[in-house]
């Protein structure tokens, strides 16, 4: 187990959005930690949920400037079930493939969390959407305002069908 300090206890509220799917898409995050909020979002112009979902995720464990002991809480059961799960670190020893015959979609972003985990030490934590949380709300209110805006990035990975590593893309600069 990581060790961690007491007073580096963080809440994190996360969500993506995506006007289709595949479509514009944005994520953002809610940062609890010593009494303070912090939001960040962004987006791109072309993606999916489920990336959106991860990012959020990702972007939110980024944040943070030393190892945390994390609970973060996100909509998306795609991110939270996977992951507590186990099918994220199965995926990863079977050489990312979910099965015999398929592969594990967002790898790049999977691996991201997987590095991101083991600095801290996260609860992943399932949240209704759209039923009243605050945090969650401005998480969805943020998401969805960032995929309504013009002229965002491209999603270099999903884009190029994941075939390029996640430090390529410039994703997690």
């Amino acid at each position: 187990m990581k060790k961690v300090s007491t007073s580096s206890l963080v809440v994190i509220y996360t969500d993506g959005a995506c006007l289709g799917n595949p479509g514009p898409g944005g994520y953002a995050a809610v940062i609890l930690t010593d009494g303070e909020h912090h939001e960040l979002s962004g987006g791109f112009r072309l993606t999916t949920n489920n990336r959106m979902e991860l990012l959020a995720a990702i972007k939110g464990l980024q944040w943070l400037k030393k190892p945390s002991k994390v609970t973060l809480y996100s909509d998306s059961q795609y991110l939270v079930k996977n992951y507590n799960e186990g099918s994220v670190a199965r995926w990863k020893l079977k050489g990312w493939m979910r099965d015999r015959k398929n592969p594990a979609k967002n790898k790049d972003l999977w691996e991201e969390i997987l590095r991101l985990a083991s600095i801290h030490e996260v609860t992943f934590r399932w949240v209704e959407g759209h039923a009243g949380n605050s945090e969650n709300e401005r998480c969805d209110q943020l998401s969805v305002a960032m995929a309504k805006k013009k002229g965002l990035p491209v999603d270099e990975v999903f884009e190029k069908g994941e075939n390029e590593s996640p430090l390529q893309a410039g994703l997690f600069g």
